[in-house]
Protein backbone atom coordinates (compact mmCIF):
# COMPACT_ATOMS: atom_id res chain seq x y z
CA UNK A 1 0.00 0.00 0.00
CA UNK A 2 1.62 3.59 -1.07
CA UNK A 3 1.65 6.45 1.50
CA UNK A 4 -0.83 9.07 1.42
CA UNK A 5 0.35 12.40 -0.53
CA UNK A 6 0.21 15.38 1.76
CA UNK A 7 -2.57 17.71 0.71
CA UNK A 8 -1.15 20.60 -1.90
CA UNK A 9 -1.11 23.84 -0.30
CA UNK A 10 -0.24 25.77 -2.90
CA UNK A 11 1.69 25.73 -6.08
CA UNK A 12 5.62 26.10 -5.29
CA UNK A 13 4.98 22.82 -2.50
CA UNK A 14 3.30 21.01 -5.62
CA UNK A 15 5.75 22.10 -8.15
CA UNK A 16 8.62 20.78 -5.41
CA UNK A 17 6.94 17.46 -5.16
CA UNK A 18 6.89 16.84 -9.11
CA UNK A 19 10.67 18.18 -9.04
CA UNK A 20 11.35 15.87 -6.59
CA UNK A 21 9.14 12.63 -7.53
CA UNK A 22 9.33 12.58 -11.53
CA UNK A 23 5.73 12.56 -10.83
CA UNK A 24 3.91 14.74 -13.03
CA UNK A 25 0.00 12.99 -12.13
CA UNK A 26 -0.55 15.56 -9.51
CA UNK A 27 0.49 18.69 -11.73
CA UNK A 28 -1.88 17.40 -14.70
CA UNK A 29 -4.57 16.53 -12.43
CA UNK A 30 -4.41 20.53 -11.45
CA UNK A 31 -4.29 21.98 -14.65
CA UNK A 32 -8.02 21.16 -16.10
CA UNK A 33 -7.09 21.60 -19.72
CA UNK A 34 -4.32 19.07 -19.50
CA UNK A 35 -5.77 16.68 -18.24
CA UNK A 36 -9.14 16.68 -20.32
CA UNK A 37 -6.88 16.34 -23.46
CA UNK A 38 -4.79 13.69 -21.57
CA UNK A 39 -1.79 15.29 -21.66
CA UNK A 40 1.69 13.50 -20.13
CA UNK A 41 4.78 14.69 -19.24
CA UNK A 42 8.21 11.93 -19.15
CA UNK A 43 11.31 13.33 -17.81
CA UNK A 44 14.58 11.96 -19.25
CA UNK A 45 17.41 13.79 -17.26
CA UNK A 46 17.13 17.89 -17.88
CA UNK A 47 14.28 17.23 -20.42
CA UNK A 48 10.88 16.75 -20.28
CA UNK A 49 8.67 15.53 -23.15
CA UNK A 50 5.21 15.84 -23.43
CA UNK A 51 3.09 13.54 -24.85
CA UNK A 52 -1.08 14.09 -26.38
CA UNK A 53 -1.90 10.30 -26.74
CA UNK A 54 -4.46 9.52 -29.45
CA UNK A 55 -7.54 10.35 -28.24
CA UNK A 56 -11.18 10.46 -30.58
CA UNK A 57 -12.34 13.63 -28.06
CA UNK A 58 -9.44 15.45 -30.09
CA UNK A 59 -10.39 15.07 -33.23
CA UNK A 60 -11.40 18.18 -35.58
CA UNK A 61 -11.41 16.88 -38.93
CA UNK A 62 -12.89 13.44 -38.69
CA UNK A 63 -12.00 12.74 -42.80
CA UNK A 64 -8.63 12.89 -42.22
CA UNK A 65 -8.83 11.94 -39.11
CA UNK A 66 -6.81 15.04 -37.93
CA UNK A 67 -6.26 16.76 -34.64
CA UNK A 68 -8.03 19.85 -34.09
CA UNK A 69 -5.74 22.85 -34.03
CA UNK A 70 -6.85 24.24 -30.74
CA UNK A 71 -6.19 20.73 -29.39
CA UNK A 72 -2.78 21.27 -30.59
CA UNK A 73 -2.33 24.98 -29.93
CA UNK A 74 -3.66 24.34 -26.21
CA UNK A 75 -1.24 20.87 -25.44
CA UNK A 76 1.75 23.71 -26.81
CA UNK A 77 0.72 26.03 -24.64
CA UNK A 78 0.32 23.65 -21.83
CA UNK A 79 3.78 21.83 -22.44
CA UNK A 80 5.10 25.49 -22.05
CA UNK A 81 3.60 26.52 -19.14
CA UNK A 82 4.51 23.18 -17.16
CA UNK A 83 8.19 23.00 -19.03
CA UNK A 84 8.41 26.52 -16.94
CA UNK A 85 6.81 25.65 -13.64
CA UNK A 86 8.95 22.89 -13.10
CA UNK A 87 12.28 24.33 -14.08
CA UNK A 88 11.66 27.70 -12.20
CA UNK A 89 9.97 26.86 -9.75
CA UNK A 90 7.15 29.15 -9.46
CA UNK A 91 5.45 29.93 -7.03
CA UNK A 92 2.23 31.15 -9.23
CA UNK A 93 0.89 29.38 -12.90
CA UNK A 94 3.19 31.78 -15.43
CA UNK A 95 0.35 33.69 -17.50
CA UNK A 96 0.40 33.90 -20.90
CA UNK A 97 1.12 37.12 -22.63
CA UNK A 98 0.97 36.02 -26.27
CA UNK A 99 1.36 32.93 -28.29
CA UNK A 100 2.21 32.71 -32.19
CA UNK A 101 1.92 29.41 -33.29
CA UNK A 102 2.55 28.14 -37.23
CA UNK A 103 0.65 24.68 -38.02
CA UNK A 104 3.54 22.82 -40.64
CA UNK A 105 1.68 20.06 -41.58
CA UNK A 106 -1.70 18.10 -40.55
CA UNK A 107 -1.58 16.23 -37.14
CA UNK A 108 -2.92 13.34 -37.74
CA UNK A 109 -5.22 10.66 -35.11
CA UNK A 110 -2.20 9.53 -33.37
CA UNK A 111 0.10 10.09 -30.62
CA UNK A 112 1.73 13.58 -30.66
CA UNK A 113 4.79 14.79 -28.70
CA UNK A 114 6.03 18.33 -27.62
CA UNK A 115 9.09 19.92 -26.19
CA UNK A 116 9.87 22.86 -25.05
CA UNK A 117 13.26 25.24 -25.17
CA UNK A 118 13.14 28.50 -22.33
CA UNK A 119 15.08 30.59 -24.82
CA UNK A 120 15.11 33.95 -22.63
CA UNK A 121 14.08 34.46 -19.28
CA UNK A 122 14.07 37.52 -17.71
CA UNK A 123 13.07 38.44 -13.93
CA UNK A 124 9.38 38.84 -14.75
CA UNK A 125 9.27 37.35 -18.46
CA UNK A 126 10.07 34.29 -20.03
CA UNK A 127 10.12 33.45 -23.74
CA UNK A 128 9.42 29.63 -24.63
CA UNK A 129 9.94 28.07 -27.89
CA UNK A 130 7.99 24.65 -28.71
CA UNK A 131 8.01 22.18 -30.85
CA UNK A 132 5.30 19.32 -31.68
CA UNK A 133 5.85 16.17 -33.13
CA UNK A 134 4.36 12.53 -34.31
CA UNK A 135 6.50 10.20 -36.17
CA UNK A 136 10.01 11.94 -36.37
CA UNK A 137 11.22 15.67 -35.06
CA UNK A 138 12.70 16.13 -38.43
CA UNK A 139 8.66 16.57 -39.57
CA UNK A 140 7.27 18.86 -37.27
CA UNK A 141 3.32 19.50 -37.14
CA UNK A 142 3.57 22.86 -35.19
CA UNK A 143 5.94 25.62 -33.73
CA UNK A 144 5.17 28.33 -31.50
CA UNK A 145 6.50 30.78 -29.31
CA UNK A 146 5.07 32.22 -26.10
CA UNK A 147 5.82 35.00 -23.83
CA UNK A 148 4.70 34.14 -20.19
CA UNK A 149 5.04 36.33 -17.10
CA UNK A 150 6.24 34.99 -14.34
CA UNK A 151 6.01 36.29 -10.25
Amino acid sequence: MTEPKPPLTDVKTLVARVAETNDFADLIAHVPYAKFIGMQVNRFGDELVFQLPANDDNIGNPVLPALHGGVIAGFMEMSAIIQLMVFMQTSKVPKVVDFSIDYLRAGYHKDSYAECHITRQGRRVANVHIECWQTSRKQLIATARAHFLIE
